[in-house]
This record gives C-alpha cells, structure tokens and sequence, in this order.
C-alpha cells in the first residue's frame, strides 16, 4: 500500500524555520522536514497541515506556542460542529490547522501531537481520488465531490483531498495563489507529479528498501 513517510516543506530561512517548529510544535521527527528554496510563491499555495491532538487543552498550548514563536493567526481556536481547533500561518507560509474532535478537556494540556495530515486543495476531486487510487492508496472515507480521506493505514502522515476553495475558506484565507507550493510529499510510491501539481518523492524508507 502506498504510503505518506513525511512532508518537505521548502522554506526561505531554514534557520528560522527550524527554530519556529521545534519551539511552536516540538516537531523534530522525520514526518516534517524542512529544506531552503527560493522558489517563487504567492498567495494560498493549496494545501494546509492539520495536528490532530486529544482534547482542547492541547489545541490551545500548541496555538499559543506556535503565535509565540511567530506564526500569524488565521482563525482563533473555538468550538464548532467538528468539534474544537484554531488555524495559523507559519513564518514560512505554511498554514497549520490545530484541532481534536473532543470538546471537553480531561486532563492537563500535554502538547502530544497524534497524527499529521495534510490536506491538498484540489481542482477536481473526482479525478484526483482515481489519481491516488490507480497511485495505491485506499480510500477510509469518502463526501461526494466535497471531500476525501485516505485509510488512516497509510502512513506516519495521513493524506486528504479537498476543494480548493473550501480548503482555503476552512483555513481563512484567500484561494488565489501561483507559483511553487513550496511541498514535496515523500512517499512510497514517488516519484511523480499529481494532477493539482503536487510533487511526490520516493521516501528515504523506500530508497532503503529498494
């Protein structure tokens, strides 16, 4: 089965951007890497990162760190039908949406980080979702043409497709965008490139194994 090993995210100032992330999110596992690029970018680059954690305590640590440590706010943490979360643009322009499906806290914020996904914006779900499945991964669930999520077996980072103005609405901010999506997926069936212009690589795991 295909697989998600980690993100790369291609940043300006890799200096700053391993300081924002260590101190923000405490992420210094292979799931995130960071790399310096030039590469030209404006406006919404068509993907956000969601840390799904445990209860609100956690959500409201972890939004607090990131503001602290540089990030912009987008949208404050609140309840909503969902359940609890906020959203913030890192230094590098990469949005982070920080959320659990919990709206009562049951214990002390911890600041534990249960799953990463990433969430590509998308032309047209339809054709992406036969893009990812003839690519080997298996779809848990399924919206019609709003939404879809890959098997929650898929990997380190899980990966889910959304329109991609309602991801841009979701994440507050505007859908126009052009230039690089400063992102490399690293994965156990890359190289290639998907329809939206998303980049896959082969994953240092799968290198190892070949």
């Amino acid at each position: 089965m295909t697989s998600i090993e980690s993100v790369t995210l291609d940043v300006a100032d890799l200096s700053a951007a391993e300081r924002f992330y260590t101190a923000a999110f405490g992420l210094g596992d292979d799931r995130l890497r960071l790399r310096a690029s030039e590469a030209a970018t404006s406006g919404f680059r068509g993907f956000t990162l969601s840390l799904v954690v445990a209860q609100p305590a956690d959500v409201r640590a972890l939004f607090d760190a990131a503001v602290a440590a540089g990030a912009t706010p987008l949208k404050p943490v609140a309840k909503s039908m969902w359940g609890y979360g906020g959203v913030v643009q890192a230094p590098d322009g990469a949005i982070w949406k920080i959320a659990t499906s919990t709206k009562k806290d049951t214990g002390p914020a911890t600041r534990r980080i249960d799953s990463i996904v990433l969430l590509l914006g998308v032309a047209d779900i339809g054709a992406s979702k036969r893009f990812y499945v003839e690519h080997g991964l298996t779809v848990g669930k399924s919206f019609g043409p709003m939404y879809v999520e890959f098997a929650e077996d898929s990997g380190p980072v899980k990966l889910a497709l959304y329109r991609r103005r309602a991801l841009a609405k979701d994440a507050g901010v505007a859908p126009e965008g052009e230039g690089s999506h400063r992102l490399a997926i690293g994965g156990s069936a890359g190289p290639f490139t998907d329809p939206d212009g998303f980049a896959w690589e082969a994953s240092s795991t799968s290198v190892a194994a070949a």
